[in-house]
């Protein structure tokens, strides 16, 4: 079996009020897959339905190809999990935290805890709550890899992070993505997802909208046309656009097309000057939130 994770049809109301919606997806073994959409999307929602730390409305997770259950602690074993807001007992040092952490587990685990804590540079002598934002996130990331599990599912995890302390983080990734470990990374930052990410969701008011792998999103054909031409206007109305800036015989439009159809279309006309520039990942973000309205 090529999956590790199952999500079908996973739905959570909040009373009346909608949280996610018919949520269905599949994490392939040794991918790290993106989770994205903007704060309330539902993102940690599904991430806490699915470790059941919330009840699910309806719907069903497996991991593995078992139901993953509540009391499933076989399974809970085989996963980390690094919340978008981390709340550990204040007053425990990181090295109490870290103690009671390792007796959950029946193989030493010492050795990696020791490694992550070093990687981090982690000071295991402060109390938790004395912890600021990105050092509570280090020992969360400690907490979450220190195990070696199958699955990691990390929310947020890059929040309050100094570039150095992340960049050693993605270091971590890469290195659990050749060990075969699976890797469940939800965020709102999209830099991050074309970084390290094989495959993205977006979710949209907690409904699933798009499950695509990053390079054939990159390679979408959304592009940004500079044109200068006397003939601006039958070039829009020929390309069926809408321009977001004309003056001067100068165009800027949003194009969709492929490159060879926008190419014969200007061959068409006498053009002065054009300038094409391919959209990031966040325009092409952009642009599919606004074509899902």
């Amino acid at each position: 079996m090529n999956s590790i994770l199952q999500i079908k049809d996973l739905t959570k109301y909040y009373g009346k009020t909608l949280g996610v919606k018919n949520i269905n997806l599949e994490l392939k073994k040794g991918e790290i897959f993106g989770f994205i959409g903007p704060n309330g999307a539902g993102k940690s929602t599904t991430i806490r339905s699915v470790l059941n730390l919330i009840n699910k409305t309806s719907g069903e997770v497996l991991f593995e190809g078992k139901t993953f259950e509540k009391n499933n602690t076989d399974a809970k074993s085989q996963i980390g999990y690094l919340p978008s807001e981390i709340n550990l007992y204040d007053d425990l040092t990181v090295k109490q935290m870290l103690d009671l952490h390792e007796k959950f587990f029946d193989k030493d685990i010492s050795e990696r805890r020791k490694e992550l804590a070093e990687r981090l540079k982690l000071d295991e002598t402060k109390k938790t709550e004395e912890l600021s934002l990105g050092n509570l996130k280090k020992l969360g990331i400690v907490l979450a890899f220190m195990h070696e599990p199958k699955l990691l599912i990390l929310d947020e995890p890059t929040s309050g992070l100094d570039p150095i302390i992340q960049q050693e983080f993605f270091n971590l990734l890469s290195e659990e993505k050749q060990r075969g470990t699976t890797v469940f990374y939800s965020t709102h930052i999209l830099s991050e997802i074309s970084k390290i990410c094989d495959r993205v969701g977006i979710i949209k008011s907690g409904r699933l909208l798009k499950v695509e792998p990053v390079k054939e999103l990159m390679d979408k054909s959304l592009s940004y046309v500079t044109v200068t031409s006397k003939n601006c206007d039958e070039i829009i109305k020929d390309l069926n656009v809408e321009p977001t800036l004309s003056e001067d015989n100068t165009a800027v439009f949003k194009n969709i097309a492929d490159v060879d159809t926008l190419v014969k279309t200007l061959a068409k006309y006498k053009i002065d000057k054009l300038y094409i520039e391919q959209a990031s990942l966040e325009d092409i973000f952009l642009h599919y939130y606004e074509q899902e309205g």
